[in-house]
């Protein structure tokens, strides 16, 4: 596989498009000349995990709608993408459906009333599970990194956590700030 490196920028991924347009992913990787794709594994309702529940605002007993994908690249797996909303905000809505979103999920929170305002990120690398590694093609000795976001709405109130487990071998962390 030939090797590469992958800057993204996530604001990309937290404006919503117009409706019919190829996702962020796929514009994306339309800009290096490759294919970028996804599969959605699962969507419902569960409780997340505690750092999940903590981001989200929620109690340990709440429940959240989860949307588990697979991401793809030129049709082979990169990452894996576990996006979570409160119950509150996507219950009954397409994100709680095992089904494509049109326009995407930013789209639709769009619609609901909420907007990004604000996203924290953190950036972490680890070995990977055993379902992780068969998920993403892994060898026996390859990491991954795990890139958790918090989104805030407008109001400050959380709205998405997305956590990414990412094949390490073709990616890169850039942060642009502006001071002052």
């Amino acid at each position: 596989m030939a090797q590469y490196e992958w800057e993204s920028e996530s604001a990309r991924y937290l404006t919503p498009g117009e409706r019919g347009a190829p996702d962020a992913w796929a514009r994306e990787a339309a800009e290096s000349n490759r294919r970028g794709g996804q599969r959605l594994l699962d969507a419902g309702a569960v409780i997340p995990p505690a750092d999940v529940a903590r981001g989200l605002g929620l109690a340990d007993d709440e429940e959240a709608i989860v949307r588990r994908r697979l991401i793809l690249l030129d049709g082979a797996p990169v990452e894996l993408a576990d996006s979570y909303y409160p119950a509150r905000i996507a219950a009954g809505t397409g994100l709680a459906e095992a089904g494509k979103v049109p326009g995407g999920a930013v789209s639709l929170l769009a619609e609901l009333g909420y907007v990004a305002g604000r996203a924290e990120e953190s950036v972490t690398a680890r070995m990977p599970s055993e379902a992780e590694r068969a998920a993403l093609g892994l060898g026996d000795r390859e990491p991954v990194m795990v890139l958790s976001r918090i989104v805030f709405a407008g109001d400050e109130r959380p709205m998405e956590a997305c956590v990414m487990t990412m094949t390490a071998r073709d990616r890169a962390v850039h942060y642009r700030l502006r001071l002052g």
